[in-house]
C-alpha cells in the first residue's frame, strides 16, 4: 500500500535522515519519490518510470544512504554520463555526508590513481559511468562479488549511447543475491529485457506515461529555414531575458551558435564531447552561477544538467529521436516549476515534429514566424599566432566548421 501522507515521515526513512532533509528544506517528497523510497528501503526490486526533473536522484540515493548507515556493504549506481554522475553525487552527498557516509565517483577524464586511491578506501556508494567502471573491474582495482545493491539511472540513455556491452560486464561481476533498482523516462522494449534478465520481481513505479512532457512546461514551434535560425534565435533571446539552455545537434553546430550568441553581445559556453572535463565543469558551473547566461549543448548533456530556474529550453536543432525531446525540454520546469520549451524545424523536418508529437501524444503548439532582425556580418576569425605553414609558408585559411 502507498503511504499516504504529505511528508518524508511516513516512509520508513530513519530519524536521522529525516532532520538532515528538514535542514536541506526537503519538506514534501515529490510523487516518485513516495512511491519508491519505503521499497527501496525494503531492499525490492524497483523499475521506476518517471520523467526528468522530478526527483528520481533522491528516490534512490535516500534508501542507499540508509543501507549505508545500517552496515550494508557496497552499493553501485551506473549512469551514462560524466555530468549525470556529477549530479548524482552533488545529490547524494547532500544528505549523505552530513551522516558519514563516504560516495565516490569514477568516470572517465578524471586521473586514475586518484579514483583507484578512492575505490581502495571502502566507499559504501560508488557512482560511475560504464567504460571507466569497466576499466576498474578489468585492472581487479574494484571487486563487486559483495555488493548489496546496484542502481541503473537512465537506463534507456545508455542504451542508446551503446552501453549495452558494458552492462552485461557489470553485471557478470555482481553477486546473484543483490537489490536492483533501475530508473528511466522512457520504457523501450530492451529496457524490459534487462528487467526480466537481471531482477526478481521488481515493484513498478510509474509516474507518468512513458514519453510524457512534464505538464508544467509549455511548448512552442516555429517552422523556420536553416539560414534563418540565427536571426530568429537573435529575436528570441531578445524577448526571454533569463536564464536559456539551448541544443544542438552536433558538437559542430553547438561551437557555432556559441559563437553566434557571444556576437550578440550576450555572455554563451558550450558543454558537449570536444571539451575536457575541466571545461565541462566550468561551462555548467558557470551557467549555474550565472557567468554565463546562454549554455549551448548537445545530447550528452540532456540529461545531466540539473540547474534550477531556466527559463527557456531551446531546441536549435530537433533531437534524432523523438524520446530526447522529452529529456531535452525537461531542464526546464523542474520539480513542478514552470518553465517554457521552443523548437525550431525546417519544413522538411515536419515527419520529425509529427514522431515527437506522437510520442508525447499531443500537438506541439506552432507559432507564427515573427518578424527577423537583419542579418548581421559573420566576424573574421581570429588569426592563429602561427599564420603560415612551414612548408610551403601559405596563408592559414581556417576551415568552416558544418552542423
Amino acid at each position: 500500500m502507498t503511504p499516504g501522507g504529505n511528508d518524508f515521515s511516513d516512509l520508513g526513512i530513519a530519524p536521522g535522515i529525516l532532520e538532515v532533509l528538514k535542514k536541506l528544506n526537503f519538506t514534501e517528497p515529490t510523487p516518485i519519490q513516495r512511491q519508491a523510497i519505503l521499497p527501496g528501503i525494503e531492499k525490492k526490486d524497483i523499475v521506476g518510470i518517471a520523467q526528468t526533473g522530478t526527483g528520481k536522484t533522491l528516490a534512490f540515493g535516500i534508501p542507499l544512504i540508509q543501507h549505508a548507515l545500517q552496515g550494508m556493504k557496497t552499493a553501485l549506481v551506473v549512469v551514462p554520463t560524466r555530468e549525470l554522475a556529477i549530479q548524482v553525487c552533488e545529490s547524494i552527498n547532500s544528505v549523505g555526508t552530513k551522516l558519514g557516509v563516504k560516495t565516490t565517483m569514477v568516470i572517465g577524464g578524471e586521473d586514475m590513481y586518484r579514483q583507484v586511491k578512492s575505490l581502495h578506501a571502502h566507499p559504501q556508494i560508488i557512482v560511475g559511468t560504464p567504460g571507466r567502471l569497466v576499466d576498474h573491474l578489468e585492472r581487479k582495482n574494484v571487486s563487486f562479488a559483495d555488493l548489496a545493491t546496484v542502481v541503473l539511472d537512465e537506463a534507456d540513455h545508455m542504451l542508446d549511447m551503446g552501453f549495452a556491452p558494458q552492462i552485461q560486464k557489470i553485471f557478470a561481476a555482481l553477486p546473484r543475491e543483490r537489490q536492483t533498482m533501475l530508473f528511466s523516462a522512457t520504457m523501450p522494449e530492451r529496457i524490459v529485457e534487462i528487467t526480466k534478465r537481471y531482477m526478481k520481481l521488481p515493484i513498478r513505479v510509474e509516474i507518468a506515461p512513458p514519453g510524457t512532457a512534464a505538464e508544467t512546461v509549455s511548448q512552442e514551434l516555429f517552422f523556420v529555414e536553416k539560414s534563418d535560425k540565427m536571426r530568429l534565435l537573435e529575436k528570441i533571446l531578445d524577448d526571454y531575458r533569463g536564464s536559456v539552455l539551448i541544443f544542438s545537434r552536433t558538437k559542430f553546430g553547438a561551437k557555432r551558435i556559441a559563437r553566434g550568441v557571444r556576437n550578440l553581445d550576450i555572455s554563451a559556453t558550450e558543454l558537449h564531447s570536444n571539451r575536457s572535463l575541466s571545461q565541462r565543469k566550468h561551462s555548467l558551473e558557470g551557467f549555474k552561477n550565472g557567468m554565463y547566461r546562454v549554455l549551448i549543448a548537445t545530447d550528452i548533456a540532456a540529461r545531466g544538467i540539473d540547474v534550477k530556474g531556466i527559463e527557456l529550453v531551446l531546441n536549435y536543432d530537433l533531437p534524432q529521436s523523438p524520446e530526447d525531446y522529452v529529456h531535452r525540454i525537461g531542464r526546464t520546469g523542474r520539480m513542478g516549476g514552470i518553465g517554457h520549451a521552443i523548437s525550431f524545424a525546417t519544413p522538411a523536418e515536419r515527419r520529425d515534429v509529427r514522431d515527437i508529437e506522437r510520442l508525447v501524444r499531443s500537438a506541439i503548439p506552432l507559432s507564427k514566424l515573427p518578424e527577423l532582425p537583419p542579418a548581421r556580418m559573420a566576424p573574421r576569425p581570429e588569426r592563429p599566432p602561427h599564420a603560415f605553414h612551414s612548408r610551403n609558408r601559405q596563408p592559414y585559411r581556417p576551415h568552416r566548421n558544418r552542423f
